[in-house]
């Protein structure tokens, strides 16, 4: 049994900065989120899967290291794999976490971290560069399969914002994966928790979000953001992957951060949004 937790979005920030409208200090909500985990009991690997700062600076980069480090060796990760995610900025990530394409070993389970990041855009994409080289990695089986850590999720997402923003060609993705030893795709950026099987039977997990959590209920065309936290843990064997989403109890679960209009939804959309083909 490898196990596997999968933190999301934590969207640090530099000393004194907030997220959610002003609202959110997420450096504290991480040091809760972890301290909440403590009982998690022993790991094999930690993954984030992207959107680890919020404003791109060095210090947020800094304290998402120690913090989820620290948290990593207490419980005996032999491995910290970072994504990065459309708020992160390629030289700050990569030269504190390290670069944003990655492989690891965690006791014969591979892991294998892509770059969906397009800078200066919120949606996602995978060149065929880096599908060439996942390809060519995938080649060879490992001892106890892979995984596949990507921000951006191959898959519908649960509102209008996060639809505009998601993966471009996600098929592309899942031909590169077909016939291969993928066990599962893990991914954040929709701040909700979500598992799918793909075409072909591989398992696809969206982990919840750290920094707070996307309202799936809220009006068509509407963005509705809640304070809220939380990880999953992936215990992966020869059997398959079971996901258990782990939420982590807060004072204030559930209060409204922000919500944005329709109008609101769509300025963000042409500006960030991938453009029209």
């Amino acid at each position: 049994m490898t196990r596997v937790l999968l933190l999301s979005d934590t969207h640090l920030t530099a000393p004194g900065g907030r997220h959610g409208g002003g609202k959110v200090d997420t450096t504290a909500v991480l040091r809760h989120v972890l301290t909440s985990l403590a009982g998690v009991g022993p790991l094999d690997a930690v993954v984030v899967s992207g959107d680890v700062s919020d404003d791109g600076s060095t210090a947020s980069y800094e304290t998402a290291r120690d913090l989820v480090g620290a948290f990593a060796r207490e419980h005996g990760a032999g491995v910290v794999a970072w994504a990065a995610g459309n708020h992160d900025l390629t030289e700050p990530f990569t030269r504190v976490l390290g670069p944003p394409r990655s492989v690891h070993d965690a006791g014969g389970l591979r892991l294998v971290v892509l770059d969906s990041s397009v800078p200066g855009f919120g949606y996602g994409a995978l060149g065929e560069e880096q599908l060439e080289q996942l390809r060519a990695t995938l080649a060879e089986p490992a001892p106890r399969g892979t995984l596949v850590v990507v921000h951006h999720p191959p898959l519908p997402a649960p509102t209008v914002l996060h639809e505009g923003l998601r993966l471009q060609e996600p098929q592309a993705l899942l031909d590169a994966i077909a016939g291969t030893d993928v066990r599962a795709v893990l991914s954040g950026h929709y701040h909700h928790p979500y598992v799918a099987t793909l075409p072909g039977g591989t398992t696809a997990v969206v982990a919840p979000g750290v920094a707070n959590r996307t309202d799936v209920l809220v009006e068509p065309g509407c963005e509705r953001v809640l304070r809220g936290s939380g990880a999953c843990l992936l215990d992966v064997d020869a059997a398959g992957v079971r996901a258990t989403v782990l939420a982590v109890a807060a004072p204030g679960d559930g209060e409204e951060l922000f919500v944005l209009p329709p109008d609101v939804v769509q300025r963000i959309l042409a500006a960030e949004g991938a453009p029209a083909r």
